[in-house]
C-alpha cells in the first residue's frame, strides 16, 4: 500500500479531526460519557457512542448510515451556514444534545429530528415540521424544542403535539438562531435556551430587515442564481437582537433592557437561579450582566465590566454555580482573571482562557501561565485552586458529579488524547481512530528578542548544517495561537513545508491570545504595524542564534489573518520579505463584520484614519515581490471581494502578481482534491519565486 503525502493525508483525514472523540456528555451519575466519533481516521461520517466509566466498555449508540439506510444525507441552507461558523469537519451526527438525566438525546439529521434512549438503544425520527435545526430536549426530557423556517417549535418527546411557540412576521426575521456576528465573531453558537422545568424558553429574535445584503455567485456556474443574505459590515446597521420569554402554550412576553445602547447579545442562560442575559455596547467598552424576571420580562443589572478599548468576551461566561454565585471574568494589571461573585480566585499571571463547566461550587476552566501551553484547572471554594492537567501541553474537558473528561494534545506524541478520571477511581481513555501523521515534526520553541516572542522553528528531518531559506508561517493575530506545545494540524504542515528544504518559523505576535490584556490590546486602532513588527524582529533574532538562516530567501505565507499579515510584508516590508503566499485575506477592512472589525478597529465613521492605514490596498504601488493570492469564491466571512480589490489596485498600479480563485470553497477548503493541490500549488509558487531546487513534494 502506497504511504500517502502529508497534503494527501490532512485532506483524506480533514485536519487530522477524523476518528477523534469530540463533544463529550457526563451522566449526571459521573458513570456514563456520551461522545461523537468517527469510525475511521479517513472516515468523515460521525457516529454517537457511549463509553461505561467503570468497565470501559463503548456502545454504538447511533450510526448515521443505518438511520439513513445508505441515502445521502441532505442539509437545508441553515444547517451548511451553522456548521461553516462552527468550523465543522465532518458529517452525519456533528451535535446533539441530551436532558438533564442523560434518558433522552436528540439531534438532527440529513433534516430531521431523531431522538435517543440509551436505556433501550431506542431511535425514532420525530414527525418534526423539517428541515429541523439545532433540536435541544428540555431537562425533564418530556418535549424537544427546534428551529425551522425561522420559527421556534416545540413537539412531545414521544412524537406528539407539535406546535410553534414563537413564529416571525416578517421575511427577514427569524427566532432560536445566532445572527452572524454571534456565531463568527463572538462564539456564541446558540438561540435559545430551556427553563429547568421545560415549560419555558428563552429565545432569542433576529431582525436582520435594515441590514445591508450581500450576494454570492458561482462564476463557474453562471445559471445558478446567486444567494442573497444580510452581512453587517462595519460601520453599518447591525441586526436587531431581542430576547424573548416563550411558553410551550404559545405566550409570548419580551425580556426589557436599552437595546439602543446595548445592541449586542453576547451570551444567555436559564439555571435554577432564573435567565440571565449578557449585553454589549457596539463600541465594546462595556459588557453587562442582567437577571432576568422570567414572568415579566424586567431586568436587574447583575454585574458590569469596562474597558477603554475593548471588553473581551470569554466562552462559557458568565455562568452560575448551583447556589447562584455569579462566574463572570475581570482583567487586573495585566492578568484576566476569574471572578467568583466578583472576587478574583486566580492568581496574578494565570490568564484566563474560557470556563468549561460549572459542576456544583466547582468550576472547571482553561488558563495559561506560559502562552504555549494551555492547562486545565479547577476551582471550588472549599478546597480553592489546583491544575488538573499535568504533563506539558494544551488541554481541555468537561466535568460533571466528579467525572472530569480530560482532552491533551503534547509535542510529544502525535494526536489527541482524551481520559475519563471518575473521582476517586482509575481513569480509562477514550479510543481514537485518527490517523498517525505520516511524518514527525523536528520543532524548537524560543523565545526571542527583548518582547520575548514565542516562535516555534521547524527544521528538515535531514537537515545537518548549511543555510537554509526561510518560511514564515503564522497567523499572527487575535483569536488564534499558532506557537502551542502541541502536534496540532498546522504543525504537520509547517514541519512539511521544512520537508521541502525551508526553515519554517511560525511566530506569535501581540494581539494574539494567552499573554494577558495589555499584549491582546496592543493592536486597538493598528492591526498592521505591531504585528508586522514582531514578525521581523522575531525573524531577526532567530536568524542571530540560528545561524543557518538564509535571510536573503524569505517567504511567509499565511490564511485569513495571516494571509493579510503575509500580503502586508512583501508590501511594506519588501527588504525582509522576497515572497508571499496570502489565502483569504482581508485587505478592505471595511468589508468585515462590524463586531471583529470594530473591536480592533473601532467604528470606522470615528477612526477612518485606522481602516486607511490598516489596508494593504493603500500600499500596492510598492509591490516589488512576487505575491499569489488565494481565495475560496463562495467565502462568506472574508469575501473573495477583498482578494479581487486588492488584485485590482494592483493591477492598476502595473504591478504584477498571481491570484487563484477556488471554485465553490468557503473559508475552510475542505474538498479534499482542493485542499491537497493547494499546498502544491503554495510550495510551487515559493520555488519558483525564491529561485529554489524543485525537490519531489514528498
Amino acid at each position: 500500500m502506497t504511504t500517502p503525502s502529508l497534503p494527501r493525508q490532512l485532506a483524506r483525514t480533514r485536519r487530522f479531526a477524523l476518528g477523534v472523540p469530540s463533544r463529550a456528555t457526563v451522566s449526571p451519575d459521573g458513570g456514563t460519557v456520551f461522545f461523537l466519533r468517527t469510525s475511521a481516521g479517513d472516515d468523515p461520517v460521525s457516529c454517537l457512542w457511549a463509553l461505561d466509566v467503570a468497565t470501559g466498555k463503548e456502545r454504538l449508540l447511533a450510526d448515521p448510515r443505518v438511520l439513513l439506510a445508505g441515502t445521502a444525507e441532505e442539509l437545508s441552507p441553515e444547517e451548511r451556514v451553522r456548521r461553516e461558523r462552527a468550523r465543522e469537519m465532518s458529517s452525519g451526527i456533528v451535535a446533539y444534545a441530551a436532558d438533564d438525566a442523560c434518558e433522552l438525546l436528540v439531534f438532527a439529521l440529513s433534516g430531521g429530528l431523531w431522538t435517543l434512549r440509551p436505556a433501550d438503544g431506542s431511535v425514532r425520527r420525530l414527525p418534526a415540521v423539517e428541515p429541523v435545526a439545532d433540536p435541544r430536549p428540555d431537562p425533564t426530557g418530556r418535549r424537544v424544542a427546534y428551529v425551522t423556517g425561522g420559527a421556534m417549535r416545540v413537539i412531545e418527546a414521544d412524537g406528539g403535539e407539535d406546535r410553534p411557540v414563537a413564529v416571525p412576521d416578517g421575511p427577514e426575521i427569524g427566532f432560536g438562531l445566532p445572527e452572524h456576528v454571534a456565531a463568527e465573531s463572538m462564539g456564541r453558537h446558540r438561540g435559545y435556551w430551556w427553563a429547568p422545568d421545560g415549560r419555558e424558553l428563552l429565545v432569542a429574535k433576529v431582525d436582520t430587515t435594515r441590514v445591508q445584503r450581500w450576494y454570492l455567485a458561482d462564476p463557474a456556474d453562471p445559471g445558478r442564481p446567486p444567494v442573497s443574505f444580510p452581512y453587517p459590515a462595519a460601520g453599518t446597521r447591525n441586526a436587531e437582537v431581542t430576547l424573548w420569554i416563550a411558553g410551550v402554550e404559545g405566550t409570548l412576553r419580551q425580556v426589557e433592557w436599552d437595546t439602543a445602547s446595548f445592541e449586542y447579545l453576547t451570551a444567555a442562560g436559564w439555571d435554577s437561579s432564573g435567565p440571565y442575559a449578557a449585553v454589549q455596547t457596539r463600541s465594546q467598552r462595556h459588557v453587562r450582566v442582567l437577571g432576568i424576571d422570567p414572568a415579566t420580562g424586567a431586568t436587574e443589572v447583575l454585574g458590569d465590566q469596562h474597558d477603554d478599548a475593548w471588553v473581551e468576551l470569554i466562552s462559557g461566561l458568565p455562568a452560575r454555580t448551583r447556589a447562584g454565585v455569579l462566574l463572570t471574568s475581570g482583567d487586573t494589571g495585566d492578568t484576566r482573571h476569574l471572578l467568583f461573585g466578583g472576587r478574583p480566585v486566580t492568581p496574578p499571571g494565570l490568564q484566563l482562557n474560557a470556563v468549561l463547566a460549572v459542576d456544583g461550587e466547582t468550576v472547571l476552566f482553561t488558563a495559561s501561565d506560559e502562552p504555549t501551553e494551555v492547562h486545565l484547572w479547577a476551582y471550588d471554594p472549599a478546597s480553592g485552586l489546583r491544575r488538573v492537567s499535568t504533563e506539558p501541553g494544551v488541554h481541555g474537558g468537561t466535568r460533571r458529579a466528579g467525572t472530569t473528561v480530560l482532552v491533551s494534545r503534547s509535542l510529544d506524541r502525535p494526536g489527541t488524547r482524551t481520559t475519563v478520571q471518575p473521582e476517586g477511581g482509575d481513569g480509562v481513555e477514550i479510543v481514537s481512530h485518527a490517523q498517525r501523521p505520516v511524518l514527525e515534526p523536528r520543532v524548537e520553541i524560543l523565545s526571542l528578542g527583548p518582547r520575548a516572542l514565542r516562535a516555534a522553528l521547524f527544521l528538515p528531518s535531514w537537515y545537518e548544517d548549511g543555510p537554509l531559506p526561510v518560511l514564515m508561517d503564522p497567523y499572527g493575530g487575535p483569536a488564534m495561537r499558532k506557537v502551542t506545545a502541541e502536534q496540532a494540524w498546522w504543525t504537520y504542515v509547517s514541519q512539511w513545508f521544512a520537508e521541502q528544504g525551508f526553515a519554517v518559523l511560525a511566530v506569535d505576535g501581540r494581539g494574539t491570545p494567552g499573554r494577558g490584556p495589555t499584549w491582546e490590546r496592543a493592536v486597538h486602532l493598528d492591526l498592521a504595524e505591531p504585528v508586522l513588527a514582531d514578525q521581523v524582529e522575531a525573524l531577526q533574532e532567530a536568524a542571530a542564534c540560528r545561524p543557518s538562516l538564509d535571510l536573503t530567501r524569505v517567504g511567509i505565507r499565511g490564511w485569513s489573518f495571516g494571509g493579510y499579515l503575509a500580503a502586508l510584508a512583501v508590501l511594506r516590508r519588501p527588504d525582509v520579505f522576497h515572497a508571499a503566499v496570502a489565502g483569504a485575506p482581508v485587505t478592505d477592512q471595511r468589508l468585515y463584520d462590524t463586531h471583529w472589525r470594530e473591536r480592533h478597529l473601532g467604528h470606522p465613521d470615528e477612526h477612518p484614519e485606522a481602516y486607511d492605514r490598516c489596508s494593504p490596498i493603500a500600499s500596492a504601488a510598492s509591490l516589488s515581490r512576487p505575491l499569489l493570492l488565494v481565495h475560496g469564491l463562495a467565502d462568506d466571512n472574508v469575501f473573495a471581494a477583498h482578494t479581487l480589490r486588492l488584485s485590482a489596485a494592483l493591477l492598476a498600479a502595473g504591478r504584477p502578481h498571481e491570484v487563484l480563485p477556488l471554485s465553490g470553497t468557503t473559508h475552510l477548503p475542505s474538498e479534499e482534491t482542493v485542499a491537497e493541490n493547494l499546498l502544491l500549488h503554495q510550495l510551487d509558487f515559493l520555488q519558483r519565486a525564491l529561485g529554489l531546487p524543485r525537490r519531489p513534494a514528498g
